[in-house]
């Protein structure tokens, strides 16, 4: 059974997310081995200079990095990533599996996104979309598309 790792800067507090979260690693059990990792987002003042951003996104790589499994294919999810349809993230997680890559680790920022040195290091960058969601959102968004994307590969009637 695959291994999906999905590393998130901050921690969800609304209960709506929190919900929606809980619905989507409920189903992907039947799909996955699902770790789901919190990190804290770092503080910054209300108007951070560019470098005190750089700073933290430092900080928040340094615990993406200790949290990454070893062997992990890692996918960056980042604006400026590729745009990928919901049939071609199922074919990534196929082709990871039939080619051996038993674990994918999907990396989430925090709402300064990532630091590049986890961007460059990632396998992928994968973008959800040229608009920007909250980064809770974007956690939610993304375990919808995984468990449609297993769907998929089972010929489910989830995706239409």
């Amino acid at each position: 059974m695959q291994r999906i790792t999905v590393i998130c800067v901050g921690k969800l507090k609304e209960k709506f997310y929190l919900e929606a979260a809980a619905e989507y690693q409920k189903r992907l059990t039947r799909f996955c081995r699902l770790e789901l990792v919190e990190l804290p987002e770092q503080r910054l003042p209300d108007s951070p200079s560019p470098a005190q951003v750089q700073q933290a996104l430092g900080r928040e790589a340094e615990g993406i990095r200790e949290k990454l499994p070893a062997g992990a294919a890692v996918v960056a999810l980042c604006i400026e990533g590729e745009l990928r349809s919901s049939q071609a993230l199922a074919q990534l997680l196929a082709e990871a599996g039939n080619g051996g890559q038993s674990s994918l680790a999907f990396v989430i920022g925090g709402s300064y996104g990532l630091h590049p040195s986890i961007k460059s290091a990632a396998r992928l960058r994968l973008s959800m979309s040229p608009m920007t969601f909250p980064h809770h959102l974007a956690r939610i968004m993304l375990l919808e598309q995984l468990y449609r994307g297993y769907q998929i590969l089972e010929g489910g009637k989830y995706h239409k």
